[in-house]
């Protein structure tokens, strides 16, 4: 899968580009269910809110056969690639759920600010891709972007700890005032299996949800290999120490595991 010109050039200006619904309601349905099951487990990498509903689900690639496979597909790798032009490695992976009623916040942040500080990353050549497993919708916690702040490089940034059960490197009110003065704030909406690719250094958050509709999505950081982080502090399951390049898996591997699924299902 190859990008456009005129979608590489809009990414680099605004700092995001969205794909709609690229992949099929089957492919989503059984990460979908795969994601209810992994949420179920008692495993380190599971975060949950104060409450007890899962928030995060950290490094499922490694333990989760679709996971790994959506983690080499060619539409989520072939794409960053040509953006980077280098080879890639998973340098995290997470499916952050935010529940029916109970999803809390994600506070108003740069991602590369945490991969700089906690992990000893050089520069933000990671990109954060994020697939839709439920509808996202304009009610139930969107993602929220600020258009072209990563124009304005790593912003200065407070380690709030007590927020939510996630610790975060987050921006002060003043600064994402300012930020949204100039650039406005978008919520890319749609359909289970669309993607959203966005900068490190992009300005994002998302509302709580006190909606009946969860919001579940995956996000994998793609780091160019020879980008790879230096310093890491956090755990291995949430900062990878594997730089190994990515080796893409054929497109229709997902879909195959999807109907091979199906089929033992029915």
């Amino acid at each position: 899968m190859e990008l456009s010109a005129q979608q590489i050039e809009a990414f680099h200006r605004e700092g995001y580009l969205f794909l709609p619904e690229l992949f099929t309601p089957e492919e989503v349905a059984v990460l979908r269910d795969e994601a209810e099951a992994i949420y179920a487990a008692d495993r380190p990498e599971i975060w949950r809110e104060r409450s007890g509903a899962p928030r995060t689900a950290f490094a499922a690639h490694q333990y989760n056969e679709a996971f790994g496979l959506l983690g080499r597909h060619p539409r989520m790798i072939e794409p960053i690639e040509q953006v980077f032009g280098e080879k890639l490695y998973m340098h995290q992976f997470k499916i952050n759920a935010k529940s029916a009623f109970t999803g809390d916040v994600w506070q108003w942040h740069q991602d590369y600010g945490t991969w700089a500080r906690d992990d000893g990353m050089p520069e933000p050549r990671a990109m954060n891709i994020a697939v839709f497993l439920d509808e996202v919708m304009h009610i139930n916690g969107p993602l929220m972007l600020v258009p072209r702040s990563h124009t304005h490089g790593t912003l200065a940034a407070g380690h709030d700890k007590s927020t939510t059960s996630y610790p975060l490197w987050t921006l002060d009110e003043a600064t994402v005032t300012k930020l949204v003065a100039e650039g406005g704030i978008v919520t890319p909406v749609g359909k289970p299996g669309g993607l959203l690719m966005f900068h490190g250094n992009l300005v994002h958050g998302s509302a709580g949800n006190i909606t009946p509709y969860p919001r579940k999505i995956v996000y994998l950081t793609l780091n160019a290999c020879s980008n790879h982080i230096r310093t890491p502090t956090r755990a291995e399951y949430i900062a990878h120490r594997d730089f190994t390049p990515i080796e893409p898996c054929e497109d229709g591997a997902l879909l195959a595991y999807a109907q091979k699924a199906q089929a033992k299902a029915a």
